[in-house]
């Protein structure tokens, strides 16, 4: 096939066969600790509490923070329980200042938790860095672990070094990752001449050469094109439903959620207000619809019986009803009764109006307990 010009306006497919490209390799045991049937990731009651000096204000006040300090917490995560089994694929969703960046920073090993316990793939993050790292891999879409200044190739080999990764493994992995990302055109221009697009792909595959069990990504197609992120999403159903990878996906796109994850967890102010599948939640809060029909002319007054108009323009009338006290068939039968319609469309919910109503409104779930106070 020939090669298409440069990204992202003819990247070369929309949806690829991963299976036709990629071979699942072999799992290096000896990386992992976990034992077989166990969670890969499982944490029990974990709290951070981050602890600053409170200043005076002042002179003066200054001059006495230096003899006599008093102290505010502020918490972070508090109580947070989640068990993911090997090769789910996992949305960790919230909004900002939640807790979301703090968790993956104490799966890493970056942060030490306040209290509570702690494991990925058998380890203890915090006290088995260098394990952990080679067991992991994480994409970030506004940091890169690519090397500015140096050839995209060279931080390829960089990072070979730096994991120890086997030269034919390394190779392998390189050739597929630059047939899958079509990164031959770039693979020997500077980080820093690449354009957005091929920086992330680059941190994809920077990310999984040396085969990790986990990835973390977090806001993996942050300023991305609509055909980037569809690439980018493919990529990341290839990689976990192949390879078997883990994924932990942290985004405020909720597309990227609803398009790849089964389960979310969400978070707010510390606390896991919900873990469970998608289409639960779409279930409890998403139980308004929108029918929208066609007509063969304007109406100026329209009504349908437990619905409420929300839109009424031209030879289009939007109705919005709730599933649980008036059926969608028995609406469309009253509508073709009452008018004459051409077409009839019904809307579902979309995942990011059910999670902003939650944002707002809070989770009420009596199944979950009421979290603990976080003793610092």
């Amino acid at each position: 096939m020939e090669k298409q010009a440069a990204w992202p306006v003819h990247f070369r497919y929309t949806h690829f066969s991963w299976g036709t490209i990629v071979t699942k390799p072999e799992r290096d045991s000896s990386r992992s600790n976990a034992t077989p049937g166990m969670p890969i990731i499982r944490t029990s009651n974990l709290c951070k509490v981050f602890r600053s000096v409170k200043r005076e204000a002042g002179p003066g006040g200054a001059l006495r923070t230096l003899f006599s300090r008093t102290y505010e917490d502020k918490v972070a995560v508090s109580n947070v329980n989640m068990s993911l089994e090997a090769g789910e694929l996992v949305g960790y969703i919230g909004p900002n200042g939640a807790g979301k960046s703090t968790t993956i920073k104490m799966l890493t090993g970056i942060l030490v938790p306040t209290s509570g316990t702690i494991e990925v793939a058998g380890l203890v993050p915090y006290q088995k860095r260098q394990e952990n790292a080679r067991n992991i891999g994480v994409v970030f879409g506004q940091r890169s672990q690519l090397y500015w200044d140096l050839p995209l190739i060279e931080s390829f080999e960089l990072l070979r070094a730096i994991y120890s990764i086997p030269r034919d493994r390394y190779r392998a992995n390189l050739d597929k990752f630059r047939d899958v990302l079509e990164m031959d055109e770039f693979i020997k221009t500077p980080v820093r001449q690449l354009s957005l697009g091929q920086r992330m792909r680059g941190d994809f595959a920077a990310a999984m050469l040396h085969d990790p069990q986990i990835v973390y990504l977090d806001e993996p197609t942050i300023g991305l094109d609509v055909v980037a992120k569809e690439a980018i999403r493919e990529f990341i159903k290839g990689i976990n439903e192949e390879r078997g990878t883990t994924i932990i996906l942290t985004t405020h796109d909720l597309a990227d959620v609803e398009r790849l994850c089964r389960r979310i967890v969400l978070i707010d102010t510390g606390t896991v207000i919900y873990d469970g599948p998608i289409e639960r939640i779409k279930t409890q809060y998403g139980t308004h619809r929108t029918l929208t029909i066609t007509l063969t002319a304007p109406q100026k007054r329209m009504d349908l019986p437990n619905t409420e108009l929300i839109s009424n323009e031209g030879t289009m009338a939007s109705f919005r009803f709730d599933r649980n006290k008036v059926r969608a068939d028995e609406l469309i039968r009253i509508a073709t009764e009452r008018y004459e319609i051409t077409d009839v469309s019904i809307q579902e919910p979309q995942l990011e109006s059910i999670i902003r109503r939650i944002y707002v409104e809070g989770y009420d779930d009596p199944t979950l307990k009421t979290p603990r106070e976080v003793v610092p």
